[in-house]
């Protein structure tokens, strides 16, 4: 229904469109070449005696239809009236009718369509539907039976652990297929130490866990049954049902006085709407149009939860906070870990740079400082390697804590005020002395937030990155993913898409330009599953990571990180921002 609304509305735009840009000025051209020809008809007639008139007339106006077809055959403004629902930019027609290939190519709607249903088609493989007639048939932490491999009383640092994890249902029923959102860490929180575990799925409700005891000391684990199968299977299908699980309100300007209005990425309305589309990057927003009020009065806006649900009744039972996150393995008491082969020195291994090999675990926390598997990290004096560098943070709230981290840790770092209001406000902070420039501005729609903030200067990402130049001492932080969780999934592949070509474009022009994509972090574990679930962050995780693996682009795997420090919390503590930023620093230094 949304999509239809839409299609009305575009299809109405281009017939606007084609009569502007195509019928009137083929007239006109058509009436000038006819003019002509009677023009050089009545010159033929005076000057030379010919007794078939009519026929030369006839032959005279063909060759003005022939003229006029000719012209109009390569208009690229006609093919941009009949896709586009409104007008591109003057340039775009010079630069289409160029015969060189342009420096930074466009993709094409229809291209970006095609590359959002191969993405979803290989999550609909991970993702299998999984129905139920009763809660008793689903998976059962208390059932379910885990089993340490080749037990030891004492273990060495270095060394794998593996758990064989045998799912049932609350009957005690084996069950025959796998998909269960798992999650496996192991910890010390004594030498505040910490990992993530790897899920090997059998899909056969069989799983292996894999912990590579990283420290010795007394080491506990842990794998917490997050949502059995047929929770992800319905919170898979739910999450493609709709857009009105968090609703909009926007509030426009009128004099004096404000008007509020009904706002979304899809609006079911037969009313007047307000258009906020991007033409190039086909993605909008739209609101209900207020009665005399123009559209550009748009100022501000908020959200709230709508008392609105896809799932059953059933199926929601399984998201009950006594249902989420269950521990498997309550029953085993923590193991020993020794330094067992302390005359072997294990290799140091390289810095970590751009490009290298994703691991699981990427790595773990050890005295509270994270310690990749495939690179090593050097302590970074922050001042120093950001001297003379411009640090743009784009995103969500996430990588805004990391704007306010380095405004605590740099004192020479003074905040300008851009004279904007609320908690989505752009920030910007310079150090003249080292000459160092770092903002943090938020992404496009969606915003979920139930206070106000302005919209006045809103723009996608892609937009923001096309802008800038870009050069040895510019860096790139791209976040986003927290506010996609109650859309469907695919809004935040196209929006993915987009910045990946942005980004794509940026390094055709600045190849020196260093760009890194920080991971969503896991957060509140009992937050509303079905709009903020870490099962959808899990899947913007992955969607993300497939985007981005051909671009020369660094990655900050967010996600393992937060899972190692177990702080499920969508805004983790300095200590894991500290560590972040220090990943970027060892990047860029």
């Amino acid at each position: 229904m949304f999509i239809r609304v839409t299609h009305l509305r575009a299809k109405r735009i281009r017939k606007d469109k084609l009569f502007k840009y195509f019928c009137i000025p083929f007239l006109v051209l058509f009436c000038v070449c006819a003019c002509f020809c009677v023009v050089s008809y009545r010159i033929l007639i005076m000057t030379m005696r010919m007794t078939n008139h009519k026929s030369l007339l006839v032959l005279l106006l063909i060759l003005a239809s022939w003229i006029t077809f000719t012209v109009f055959r390569n208009s690229t403004e006609l093919w941009t009236a009949l896709k586009l629902p409104i007008s591109l930019p003057h340039w775009n027609f010079f630069m289409k009718s160029c015969p060189e290939a342009p420096l930074n190519p466009v993709v094409s709607p229809r291209k970006t369509e095609l590359r959002i249903k191969k993405i979803m088609e290989k999550l609909d493989q991970l993702i299998p539907n999984r129905p139920f007639t009763h809660v008793t048939s689903t998976t059962s932490a208390k059932q379910s039976r885990a089993t340490i491999l080749n037990p030891q009383d004492t273990y060495c640092r270095g060394d794998q652990l593996d758990v064989l994890l045998e799912v049932k249902d609350h009957l005690g029923r084996r069950k025959q297929y796998g998909g269960d959102f798992l999650r496996a860490r192991m910890s010390s929180p004594a030498l505040k130490a910490g990992a993530s575990g790897k899920v090997t799925d059998f899909n056969n409700g069989t799983y292996l866990v894999s912990f590579t005891l990283f420290w010795a000391g007394k080491v506990s684990l842990s794998l917490l049954l997050i949502h059995p199968s047929e929770g992800v299977s319905a919170l898979w299908r739910a999450r493609k049902q709709g857009y009105d699980r968090v609703i909009f309100t926007g509030q426009f300007a009128n004099g004096t006085s404000q008007v509020n209005s009904d706002c979304a990425l899809f609006l079911n309305s037969s009313t007047e709407l307000c258009e906020y589309l991007d033409t190039r990057d086909q993605e909008a927003f739209y609101c209900v149009k207020p009665q005399h009020v123009p559209c550009a009065a748009l100022t501000h806006m908020r959200s709230k939860n709508k008392n609105v649900s896809y799932l059953s009744k059933q199926e929601r039972s399984l998201f009950e906070r006594s249902n989420v996150g269950v521990e498997i393995m309550e029953k085993f008491d923590a193991i020993t870990v020794s330094n067992c082969n302390t005359e072997k020195t294990a290799p140091v291994p390289k810095k970590c740079k751009f490009g290298m090999t994703s691991t699981v675990p990427s790595g773990h926390v050890w005295k509270d400082t994270w310690n990749p598997v495939s690179c090593s990290l050097a302590p970074i004096e922050m001042k120093e390697c950001l001297k003379g560098k411009f640090v743009y943070l784009l995103g969500d709230s996430t990588i805004r804590q990391w704007m306010e981290y380095f405004k605590s840790s740099i004192n020479t770092l003074k905040s300008v005020d851009l004279h904007e209001t609320g908690k989505f406000q752009h920030q910007f902070g310079v150090d003249l002395d080292k000459n160092i420039k770092i903002q943090w501005q938020k992404h496009g729609y969606p915003l979920v937030g139930s206070l106000n903030f302005s919209v006045k200067e809103i723009e996608y990402l892609a937009r923001v990155i096309d802008r800038i130049g870009g050069e040895k001492n510019t860096i790139i932080v791209i976040s986003l993913g927290q506010h996609f969780r109650p859309f469907p999934i695919d809004v935040f592949i196209q929006r993915a898409l987009n910045i990946h070509d942005a980004v794509q474009r940026l390094l055709l022009r600045s190849p020196d330009t260093m760009v890194i994509i920080k991971a969503e972090n896991i957060r509140e574990m009992h937050n509303d599953a079905e709009r903020f679930s870490d099962f959808h962050g899990y899947i913007q995780y992955l969607a993300i990571k497939d985007i981005f693996q051909d671009l020369n682009v660094g990655i900050i795997d967010a996600w393992d990180i937060t899972i190692a420090y177990g702080t499920n919390d969508v805004h983790p503590p300095q200590s894991v921002v500290k560590n972040q930023i220090n990943i970027m620093l060892n990047f860029i230094c």
